[in-house]
């Protein structure tokens, strides 16, 4: 062995692992979060947006 592990002076490693090829298909992510919370958006916005409509009109 050299001196310093059997390095070479002015070598150096590499960057990142040597580990290639391919990985179990991912999941897809869900997209059900996503839907649920614009439906609640939706819901609110159109509840304050309804409110008000029926306070310019005097029937709340």
């Amino acid at each position: 062995m050299e001196p310093g592990g059997s390095v070479s002076p002015g070598d150096t490693p590499p960057d990142a692992g040597q580990t290639s090829g391919l990985s179990h298909p991912q999941p897809i992510p869900s997209r059900k979060p996503a839907v649920i919370t614009l439906a609640v958006i939706a819901d609110l916005v159109l509840g304050v947006a309804g409110f008000f409509v029926l306070r310019a009109l005097n029937l709340f």
